[in-house]
């Protein structure tokens, strides 16, 4: 019930959820398969998310950066929210009291199966073209690849359990970047995640919002459903509504999980 792509070249730019069967005229999200995609051949052994105790650490920040050319994303706060009112033991940290520092401590004091983070960010082939960006007010806000593999690894230190899911929900690939989902990839990989959920364009605020509440809502209701079937249930219910521009595959179709799919 699960499609593995191991994709090269051009192809990992392009969603497979969005492969168009021209006779039946249905996307292959809409047949009856899962889909995940994976860096190689050599899988590792996945394990489902534990569902009695789930706890999402979720960062977030609204405003723009004009300086890196990235638009405010007020519906962050929003998507937050109701991850919070999900899973009521989670912990979230917006804009200013999103910081480098601040999610450290975080991740040291206490386990997060889960790590939500909606911000700005860009995954390419180089650490110079892989990074994200934090609420800090003081000093510089973005936190490049090989930093956030640090912070993450000093809370991998305290751990007992490692990230099961890590989620970007407002990042974006590297632009024409096709080793870009490596870099995805490789991110999840040095923060010890076994899955890493993100976008590869920069998708719409509000349906970003949208997807990531029916995506967790999946989650909690259903402790037999995977992360690849809730994701895909996610977007086929913005698919599904008849009167809304979400139907759009650009809304939608950049979700992909990468690594663990269970």
């Amino acid at each position: 019930k699960t499609l593995v792509f191991v994709l090269d070249g051009s192809l990992r730019n392009i969603p497979m959820s969005l492969l168009y069967d021209q006779k039946e005229q249905q996307y292959l999200i809409e047949k009856d398969y899962n889909i995940a995609l994976s860096s190689g051949l050599q899988l590792t052994n996945p394990q489902p998310l534990k569902r009695q105790q789930i706890k999402v650490l979720a960062a977030g920040v609204t405003n723009d950066f004009p300086e890196y050319r990235f638009p405010p994303i007020p519906k962050v706060e929003d998507e937050l929210k109701e991850i919070k009112r999900i899973f009521n033991e989670s912990e979230i940290l917006l804009n200013q009291d999103f910081t480098e520092a601040s999610l450290q401590e975080k991740l040291q004091v206490s386990d997060f199966p889960v790590v939500h983070l909606a911000t700005h960010g860009q995954f390419g082939s180089t650490s110079d073209q892989t990074f994200i960006l934090s609420g800090a007010q003081e000093g510089n806000p973005l936190i490049n690849v090989n930093r956030f593999d640090n912070l993450l690894r000093a809370g991998n230190l305290r751990r007992s359990q490692p990230i099961e899911l890590l989620v970007l929900s407002a990042c974006n690939t590297a632009e024409g970047d096709n080793q870009a989902i490596l870099g995805l990839a490789g991110v999840a990989v040095r923060a010890g995640a076994r899955s890493t959920l993100a976008t590869l364009w920069g998708a719409n605020d509000e349906a970003t919002a949208n997807l990531m509440g029916k995506f967790y809502n999946n989650l909690a209701n259903d402790v037999q459903i995977s992360k690849a079937r809730a994701l895909r249930k996610a977007q086929l219910d913005l698919l599904a509504e008849e009167d809304s521009q979400y139907r759009h595959p650009y809304y939608w179709a950049p979700f992909v999980l990468v690594g663990n799919w269970l």
